[in-house]
């Protein structure tokens, strides 16, 4: 008998721990969606970073020509691209949505101590490299009254390309080979490009620093514009207020100009039309140039090194053109130590946009790199009239503020653009 109990008390502990496994199973079938929510919403999360990473997408391209407004934000597109990158991060926010949120929650939780202060780190040393660019630039054409601005950006480009092969060549950074198919794919982009920077070049020399960044707001609008009747892209009414403001701000900075140069605004309207066409041509061609190359991919190294290798033999073809070989073979700027000391710093500081917008994105998001790009434009006017010396009215004075902060609420405006959309 005692046996027998025995038995039927194993079968009932048997029949009860079948049942509760059963019941356990039934129970993880009815979360499974949950977990695998869970799953997929990580792997979103990982994406959007990792579009994040690559910016400029250009930067939006909203972004990277929405800052390209200021000459700085149009050499971290140009040199970079750029400012590229950024061409995708005008549909997504980073920062303003629950796909963000997450993103944080797995920063914090691997490297909670390390992130402000790389965010930081990176984003000086943006700031920096991105006003030093401009003011050196500035420094070169106006302080040395150098004449030949397109050897100048080839000087620089040929900076950049030695620099991107040599670490490419040590396994510090990947870039993509340059084939010939990614090469006529690429080439009217490139050309667009190489005009972009050498009129840059001829507005910079006979404009300030100030009125250069408040004129370049108009790339923006010729953007937009550009947006609409190609990509079908309908902008908030902030938007528009926002470019409204731009284009009162740069007639009325024009007018008050006290050191108003006609053939420095020509140059500065065509760059304008050039910048904003970059980055609608951009966007068209990335995808078409993704797949010709071996990865699928192409970064921002690659992209460097593709714009400025490109550059070289057009930019020496327009030297010849523009006969400015007759005027350095006669300039004695070219014997001075200190001058090709300052041309061999502009030449790293164009790369070292590249490196240190690419860093800021990474360590930030699409939003914070537009907004600080329209408040970097700040103290780089201030800089560009005290260290230049330019002449200025009140008047002046406060189309110049004005047109800053239209560019500010015009970040502001596209990030509650984003938040919409999203």
């Amino acid at each position: 008998m005692i046996a027998r109990s025995d038995l039927r008390s194993n079968i009932c502990w048997s029949l009860l721990i079948f049942r509760a496994v059963r019941a356990l199973s039934a129970g993880a079938s009815f979360d499974s969606p949950d977990l695998a929510f869970e799953r997929n919403h990580a792997e979103d999360v990982s994406k959007v970073r990792w579009n994040g990473e690559r910016g400029h997408k250009f930067h939006e391209s909203n972004g990277v020509v929405e800052q390209s407004s200021s000459p700085v934000r149009r050499d971290v597109v140009s040199r970079s691209l750029s400012a590229i990158k950024a061409l995708e991060n005008d549909e997504i926010d980073l920062e303003g949505g629950r796909l963000e949120k997450g993103r944080d929650r797995i920063v914090r939780g691997s490297r909670a101590v390390k992130f402000p202060n790389q965010a930081l780190l990176s984003g000086c040393a943006y700031c920096i490299s991105s006003c030093s660019m401009i003011l050196v630039n500035k420094f070169v054409l106006s302080g040395y009254n150098f004449d030949a601005g397109i050897s100048l950006m080839v000087y620089q480009n040929f900076i950049s390309v030695i620099t991107v092969t040599i670490l490419s060549f040590l396994g510090v950074i990947s870039t993509e080979p340059l084939t010939w198919r990614l090469i006529k794919v690429w080439l009217p982009v490139n050309v667009i490009f190489v005009g972009m920077l050498i009129t840059s070049m001829f507005s910079l020399k006979y404009i300030n620093v100030a009125m250069v960044t408040v004129l370049k707001n108009v790339t923006n609008v010729i953007t937009a514009v550009g947006e609409m009747y190609l990509f079908n892209k309908r902008h908030d009414n902030r938007v528009w207020a926002a470019l409204f403001l731009m284009i009162i701000s740069a007639i009325s900075g024009g007018i008050t100009d006290l050191s108003f140069h006609a053939v420095g605004y020509a140059w500065q309207i065509i760059n304008c039309f050039l910048t904003a066409s970059y980055s609608l041509t951009l966007r068209r061609v990335m995808d078409t140039a993704k797949q010709v190359t071996k990865s699928g991919n192409l970064n921002e190294f690659s992209m460097v090194l593709l714009n400025n290798s490109l550059s070289l033999p057009l930019g020496v073809l327009l030297v010849i053109v523009f006969n400015e070989v007759d005027y350095l073979s006669r300039t004695p700027l070219l014997r001075l130590p200190s001058f090709w000391l300052v041309m061999t710093l502009s030449g790293f500081l164009g790369l070292a946009i590249s490196f240190t917008s690419m860093w800021f994105l990474h360590q930030t998001g699409a939003t914070t790199y537009s907004l600080v790009g329209s408040l970097n434009k700040i103290p780089l006017s201030v800089a560009g009239i005290l260290l230049f010396k330019v002449p200025t009215s009140l008047e002046n004075s406060a189309s110049i503020f004005f047109g800053l902060l239209a560019g500010v609420f015009f970040a502001r405006a596209k990030m509650w653009e984003r938040s919409q959309s999203g």
